[in-house]
């Protein structure tokens, strides 16, 4: 068993699966997750008997972390959720509401979204930082779904800068953005329909590529010729036209999203501009189609942008979704759940596009929480039965932040920075204190200042002790200094800038974690890693518990722990064997996946 731990890494190599507001009460007499379970359970005849059974306390609690915070938990948190005796639903509940209230949630979401929106597209028009900052406090603020895309949509550089990277990114291409905006926003892609009717889609037609390119056909990408900064310019003329390369027939239309009704623009508003377009200035009209885009986008009677967004959300949780591909919303590719599929669309509506209310709801379906393991005697149930829990391959950043966690190297990390910035308040406490010890100054009598210069800096106040207890100031100060690091998983593991497709495992994955250094030096024992935290830990099987509890989130099997204790007795240099059963378990297929 234990040679088998320390070759795992090569499982890798043969894998490929597919992939202020607060939270809102369900206003119906059933609650929505109940709903759900319901409509999962009878639509296929036999659902109980194919059926696994519910997760384990550890299989749950490693997975909804994943989900919902992006990391594993440590192994005192899994040992004290196991050790819970309060009812299973009951402290299942309360944790899905503590993680969704967490500044980790908010780090989560933000990744999430960065990929799903740019798609790993990297730029210097808009640095990533700012776009994943306005990102992560829009998570932060519960700011609804139909409010951010509508910013997003919506902005052109120069207000609201961050959220225009959807456009600037690809570098305002209509083609690119035109089909970007089907397949993200609405879950239709479009690219086939661009030139005729789609050749084997029969409910995609060309009107419906070129609704969506008449809101962004006026738009342009331009560069200040003084600060070279690059903002959307738009023209406040210019139509849709088209012609198909198989029929020769022409047609026009207007700004339209699939199959609503075209919106006209304004009489009087053609070739009316705030500012007139110039080689020295972007063109503002009165009237602009792109911030038409974004409110009819997030508007109530566009069920499509609801629809795509709770299928989108189901995939995240469950693996993938009810329709699959996310971008093929089509009638010859219906939803394996349709009732459940409008059930998540029209409940988006009525909470008021929070998001946060539909993870939770979500996390709370015994569909989400049932086990991974199948162990009947027939073959398993088929993946869109969803009547198993679906292994979902780790993201570049959950991967990266469940390493730093698992080697101890995060909760170092934030010990040290806890301890310098206990040090800088003691010191700003007497710095406070000298100067209020101080005599007062007489008032001066009236003096002329000189007005500040334009654009001057404010001055600043003295700086405040800083709360160390406070989550968010904890997350903010690991982010900024594991930024580095998670860099090099995203580098290495994340598909290359464009749309994301299924997880394939690669060489370069496996050589990472067998050849790489990174990996290596999280795990060398020094005070507060693991390694050094397993060599003080009596007797083995106590160690072997810790070692399995703080890297896979569960105890070990009594195979494993008889073999790993059988092994330990035998090594001359116990701090090395524990690197190497550390290093064993992080290598290994189950560690790469959620659940």
């Amino acid at each position: 068993m234990l040679r088998a731990l320390l070759v795992l890494t090569a499982v890798w190599l043969t894998l490929a699966v597919s992939p202020g507001r607060q939270i809102s009460q369900a206003t119906a007499a059933t609650p929505l997750h109940v709903q759900i379970d319901q409509l999962i359970e009878k639509a296929h005849p036999d659902f109980q008997k194919m059926a696994a059974p519910p997760a384990s306390d550890a299989e749950f609690f490693r997975r909804v972390h994943l989900d919902l915070v992006g990391l594993i938990p440590t192994a005192a948190e899994t040992r004290a959720f196991l050790a819970d005796k309060a009812p299973t639903a009951e402290k299942r509940s309360q944790l899905i509401a503590r993680l969704l209230d967490s500044p980790e949630h908010a780090r989560r979401m933000q990744y999430v979204f960065d990929e799903m929106l740019v798609e790993r597209r990297r730029d210097s028009t808009v640095a990533d930082a700012e776009w994943r900052e306005y990102l992560r406090q829009s998570f932060q603020q519960h700011k609804p779904w139909d409010q951010l895309a509508e910013e997003i949509l919506g902005a052109d550089g120069k207000e609201l800068r961050p959220a225009a990277k959807f456009y600037l990114a690809r570098n305002a291409e209509l083609e690119v953005v035109t089909r970007d905006v089907g397949r993200i926003f609405l879950g239709v892609d479009l690219e086939c329909a661009q030139c005729h009717d789609h050749p084997s889609i029969d409910d995609y037609y060309q009107r419906h590529y070129f609704g969506i390119n008449a809101f962004l056909q006026r738009t342009y990408l331009f560069t200040d010729p003084k600060t070279k900064e690059k903002v959307l310019g738009e023209k406040a003329e210019g139509e849709a036209s088209f012609t198909s390369v198989f029929t020769q027939e022409s047609g026009e239309t207007g700004p339209r999203l699939m199959d609503l009704e075209a919106i006209p623009d304004p009489d009087g508003t053609e070739k009316q501009y705030l500012l007139a377009p110039t080689k020295q200035q972007r063109g503002v009209p009165r009237y602009s189609r792109r911030a038409q885009l974004a409110r009819a986008m997030a508007s109530d009677q566009n069920r499509p942008f609801r629809r795509n967004m709770a299928n989108r959300l189901w995939a995240l949780m469950m693996g993938r979704g009810l329709v699959e591909p996310l971008d093929l919303h089509t009638a010859d590719n219906p939803p394996s759940h349709p009732e459940v599929l409008e059930l998540l669309t029209d409940a988006l509506l009525e909470q008021d596009y929070d998001l946060d209310y539909l993870l939770r709801e979500l996390a709370l379906t015994k569909t989400y929480q049932r086990s991974s393991e199948y162990s009947g005697s027939s073959p398993p149930p088929a993946p869109e039965t969803f009547a198993i829990g679906l292994l979902k391959p780790l993201s570049s950043e959950q991967l990266a932040w469940s390493a730093l966690q698992a080697t101890g190297l995060r909760q170092v990390m934030l010990e040290a920075k806890i301890a310098s910035q206990e040090k800088q308040n003691v010191a700003l406490i007497a710095a406070a204190k000298k100067q209020a010890a101080l005599p007062a100054e007489e008032p001066p009598g009236p003096v002329y200042e000189e007005p500040p210069a334009p654009n001057a800096p404010p001055e600043t106040a003295a700086p405040l002790p800083i709360d160390t207890a406070d989550l968010r100031w904890q997350e903010e100060v690991l982010h900024e200094a594991f930024q580095g690091s998670v860099n090099q998983f995203v580098t290495l593991f994340s598909e290359q800038a464009g749309q994301t497709t299924t997880f394939q495992a690669a060489p370069s994955h496996a050589l990472f974690f067998i050849n790489g250094t990174l990996i290596r030096d999280w795990l060398q024992p020094q005070p507060g890693r693991l390694t050094e935290r397993l060599a003080h830990i009596e007797p083995p099987a106590a160690l072997t518990e810790e070692l399995f509890l703080a890297v896979l989130g569960r105890e070990p099997t009594a195979d494993e722990a008889t073999e790993t204790v059988a092994y330990l007795a035998t090594v001359d240099d116990q701090k090395a064997a524990l690197q190497e059963l550390a290093w064993a378990l992080l290598s290994s297929a189950e560690f790469r996946f959620n659940h």
